[in-house]
């Protein structure tokens, strides 16, 4: 499940779009909440009169680090066993240890 080993080049070429893909939406993510915390952090007036800037800040926080879970999971368990396998394939080893 982890690596593309189907043989299909279609659908090795599909998967790899669609983790690039939930790669960058990740990212994306995590760059515009930590835009919001720089907003709050430099121009805490910008923002509603009655809001807790520190409430707001830590609720961006937790954005942040929700989409850095999903980024590294998908890192983790898609990426990099795939590169692994592809890294088996050009340099003969059978990825296991001595």
């Amino acid at each position: 499940m982890a690596s593309c080993d189907c043989g299909s080049v279609g659908i090795c070429a599909v998967r790899n779009i669609l983790i690039n893909a939930q790669r960058s939406h990740l990212a994306g993510h995590i760059n515009k909440h930590l835009a919001n915390i720089e907003v709050l952090l430099e121009h805490p007036v910008g923002i509603g009169e009655h809001q807790d800037i520190q409430e707001a800040i830590e609720c961006e926080l937790e954005q942040v680090a929700n989409y850095h879970d999903k980024l590294e999971m998908l890192t983790k368990y898609f990426i990099q066993p795939q590169l692994q396998t592809e890294g088996d394939k050009t340099d003969g080893t059978s990825g296991t240890k001595d």
